[in-house]
């Protein structure tokens, strides 16, 4: 019963009273009973459909509320299903290559191209070997990389020249030759690169994920690796410049060496050691010169005078410090550098292979051990060799 309804019954007792006083006593009135039972009949006939309309809304109400359960059961249900889904794909997929990998552990593998029984890493497993690679200080992501499906190859470059301008010629005077755009061809040769992972049968009997994570951290970490080196060897093969201590010398690289065409592009590229000095450098205020990028907390720049650097740290270990040459690559890698990368990765396997010499040789059949071996191929030329350059700073040991 809601609010409207009690007042209406609240009127029909009140009028019912009345009614009836005019039925009592001396002065009885019937006339004016009668128009009061009217208006109670009128009140009841109000009052009946009052309650039909809120036994509706609430039959109306119940039925939304059960849909509403119902619309949420839908949904709840769907979600657990998706996020089974979810976890189901993800189960299949470690389980997928768990059993590719220990598939190929089964065969006993000549040295060769890896036709003779690997396992070509999939597409999407390829992927996930990409972003492992790529959570480490990778050098990768600042050179130009270029996916090829050839062995070898050839690219064509137009390489950045002084421009004259047109020469100021005569009423009929003769138009002299102006130099026209110059070309560079970049060759490249793709090479293979590999590795191997000793690792206990036992751990290859373990859970589907243990075995896949140890497997993929391993790939991604050497592929990491290999390409930091090519890279660095690349910029090495490059005469080194030294530099002026502390931020001088930098300062005159960005603005006279790279110039205005590779300036507004360009990373510093150092190690632990080139971190930590550039980390002890202050302006004339005594205010830290390298900074946390406001937009991105995790990036390092240095202020260099009208100029803000970003810097990309590799440690020592993958770059280390030449005696007491702190290495400094200053420039646009995109521009100076090419990674080619022939997007093959493959595992491979045996049981019974022997590795090493001497005391460090490994025996798998002896050590009940599976030895995987993990191949890439990839190639990693120069440029243009003026979009960076490749610097050190001299420091004196204490």
């Amino acid at each position: 019963m809601n609010k409207k309804m009690r007042e209406i019954l609240a009127k029909i007792e009140a009028k019912e009273k009345l009614a009836r006083g005019y039925t009592e006593g001396e002065n009885k009135d019937y006339k004016k009973a009668q128009e009061i039972l009217d208006e109670i009949n009128t009140l009841k006939e109000e009052y009946q459909i009052e309650k039909k309309l809120y036994e509706e809304e609430k039959e109306l109400n119940a039925l939304n509320e059960q849909e509403a359960t119902n619309v949420a059961k839908t949904i709840a249900e769907n979600k657990v299903e998706e996020t089974s889904k979810e976890a189901k794909t993800k189960k299949d997929f470690i389980k997928e290559v768990a059993t590719a990998i220990r598939k190929v552990a089964t065969k006993t593998l000549n040295e060769g191209t890896g036709t003779e029984g690997g396992y070509t890493v999939p597409e999407d497993i390829q992927t996930r070997i990409e972003e492992l690679r790529e959570a480490k200080a990778s050098l990768q992501d600042l050179v130009d990389v270029e996916v090829v499906s050839t062995m070898s190859g050839k690219r064509t470059y137009k390489k950045r020249s002084q421009k004259k301008g047109f020469t100021k010629v005569g009423e009929k005077g003769k138009i002299p030759a102006i130099t026209g755009p110059r070309f560079s061809i970049l060759e490249y040769t793709i090479e293979k690169y590999a590795g191997y992972l000793p690792i206990t049968n036992e751990l290859l009997e373990d859970s589907d994920e243990n075995l896949v994570n140890t497997i993929f951290d391993w790939l991604a970490d050497e592929s990491r690796v290999t390409r930091n080196n090519l890279i660095i060897a690349a910029v090495k093969t490059k005469e080194e410049t030294k530099l002026d201590e502390g931020i001088k010398g930098i300062k005159s690289v960005l603005n006279k060496t790279l110039g205005q065409a590779f300036k507004p592009t360009s990373y510093i590229i150092t190690n632990d050691d080139g971190l930590d000095y550039l980390d002890q450098l202050e302006d004339k205020n005594g205010r830290p010169l390298l900074n946390p990028d406001p937009t991105n907390q995790a990036q390092q720049q240095l202020r260099a005078g009208a100029s803000v650097i970003p810097l990309k740290v590799i440690s020592n270990d993958d770059m280390p410090t030449d005696k007491n040459k702190i290495p400094f690559i200053i420039g646009d890698l995109k521009e100076g550098i090419k990674l080619f990368d022939r997007k093959r990765i493959n595992i491979l396997a045996s049981t019974t292979a022997v590795v090493g010499s001497a005391d460090e040789a490994i025996n798998a059949f002896e050590d009940d051990l599976t030895i995987f071996r993990g191949i890439e191929r990839e190639d990693v030329e120069i440029k243009d060799e003026k979009a960076f350059v490749n610097g050190y700073i001299e420091v004196v040991s204490p």
